[in-house]
């Protein structure tokens, strides 16, 4: 793979943007590679980098079927349910506690009751 050009924070050429630029004009990269970077530079790290994909051979986004949106729906509703007392917590359940907070600290709903 050739170099890609680097442009510094905000002077990339038009006809170039990133991701989130695409998706705003309902558009994808569609397969395309990298086409240039921007670099925004931090005081004490490396640069923070955004890759520009060509907008002139973006694809339009695919829309969502109604198969997508149940497969989402479910996906979305497993996230809420716990995994050791099998109830709805009524909002997603954190990932570093993996159960619902009752179960994660039982001791704390006992001194509450």
């Amino acid at each position: 793979m050739a170099a890609v050009p680097v442009y510094p924070w905000r002077l990339a050429p038009d006809g170039l943007a990133t991701r989130r630029q695409l998706r705003a004009r309902g558009l994808r990269p569609g397969g395309q590679d990298v086409a240039a970077q921007l670099e925004r530079p931090r005081r004490r790290r490396g640069p923070l980098v955004a890759y520009l994909y060509r907008v002139d051979q973006a694809k339009p986004v695919q829309p969502m079927t109604p198969a997508k949106w149940a497969a989402l729906d479910r996906a979305n509703t497993a996230r809420r349910i716990c995994p050791q007392c099998r109830t709805d917590a009524g909002y997603v359940i954190s990932v570093e506690l993996g159960v619902c907070v009752p179960c994660a600290y039982p001791e704390d709903e006992q001194r509450a009751a």
